[in-house]
């Protein structure tokens, strides 16, 4: 996205359309939900998703891993702008169907979308959201029951498992 001057009014439209509400995929089975409560917690989860991904909480063979690191990308940025962003608590969760796997992060800012950079330096950060639509196959976010989940949907692919 351009900044300052050189934006055209027509990327704040862009980024509305690229996170639209939407409700969570259904037919998925959850496979574990961890609650988190800091930054510091983050590493434990990437483990926890190496882990649950390809059986070693660390990075073993990044030739035939590379589809699961897409999957922690996600879940770490997601789960980051909970933490920064949200309310407490925050939980991401981990559920998978046939060929696919389902990143759902909660908390309790309902009124506070998921907002991606517009204008910023990007030295400043900021990019996370358009690293999640570019790297799933599906994402949106969507409230009930008091809670906000913004999820993203990623093919389960070489699990060698």
């Amino acid at each position: 996205m351009a900044s300052g001057p050189n934006r055209r009014a027509g990327d704040e439209a862009v980024v509305v359309a690229l996170w639209q509400p939407s409700r969570l995929p259904q037919g998925f089975g959850e496979l574990w939900c961890q609650q988190l409560s800091s930054l510091a917690e983050l590493a434990g989860l990437r483990a926890r998703l190496r882990k649950s991904l390809t059986g070693s909480p660390r990075v073993v063979d990044p030739g035939r891993e590379h589809w699961s690191e897409r999957l922690v990308l996600i879940a770490d940025e997601l789960t980051s702008n909970a933490l920064r962003h949200g309310g407490p608590p925050v939980a991401t969760a981990l559920s998978r169907t046939n060929g696919q796997f389902l990143i759902a992060v909660s908390d309790t800012s309902t009124d506070v979308p998921p907002a991606p950079a517009v204008g910023r330096d990007p030295g400043l950060g900021g990019f996370g959201l358009y690293l999640v639509a570019d790297l799933s196959a599906q994402h949106g976010w969507c409230v009930a029951r008091g809670t906000k989940t913004v999820w993203a949907v990623v093919p389960a692919t070489d699990t060698g498992n």
